[in-house]
């Protein structure tokens, strides 16, 4: 399918504009990272895409299952340091075109550095640097706290890993 191999190739390269052009005008974005709205058309998912595009480096995409009007697509990224793993579902309309996204990603780390990349500059673009600035400091510490967890704690729950 023309639109998937298009998205993919321009995730790799890093070409928000690439791919959203793969997006149907009347698309919806589902985030990983709130519940609370939707981005909504090809110009507010394209802005989300060129915060992605600078927050998320070495995007490879390993998998992809479907056909007709539904597409899973895995890929493999960082963040900084952080290695993530990201699901994509994409649902096409009849022209073929991107109409729905929605994005999963693990571990748990990798979701909240995405959401210290992504927020703030989301909303610099928009012209709020000062929701950008209160975003980043109330999604900076659930980062720390996560990452610290993910290295020291969560290991000593590792049941392969022989008790002292």
């Amino acid at each position: 399918m023309k639109t998937i191999a298009d998205w993919r190739a321009a995730l790799e390269a890093g070409d928000a504009e690439a791919a959203g052009a793969c997006l149907a005008d009347d698309a919806v974005f589902i985030s990983p990272l709130t519940d609370k709205f939707r981005f909504r058309g090809r110009a507010q998912i394209t802005d989300v895409l060129r915060s992605a595009v600078e927050t998320f480096d070495d995007v490879r995409f390993h998998t992809e299952v479907g056909d007709g009007t539904a597409y899973a697509l895995v890929a493999d990224c960082r963040v900084g340091k952080q290695l993530v793993e990201e699901a994509q579902l994409l649902r096409l309309d009849d022209a073929g075109r991107i109409v729905e996204l929605t994005f999963f990603g693990r571990p748990l780390p990798a979701l909240t550095a995405s959401m210290v990349g992504l927020g703030p500059r989301m909303l610099r673009r928009q012209g709020k640097p000062r929701l950008a600035r209160l975003i980043g400091m109330a999604v900076r510490p659930l980062d720390v706290l996560t990452r610290l967890g993910e290295e020291r704690i969560v290991p000593l729950a590792d049941p392969n890993k022989t008790p002292r």
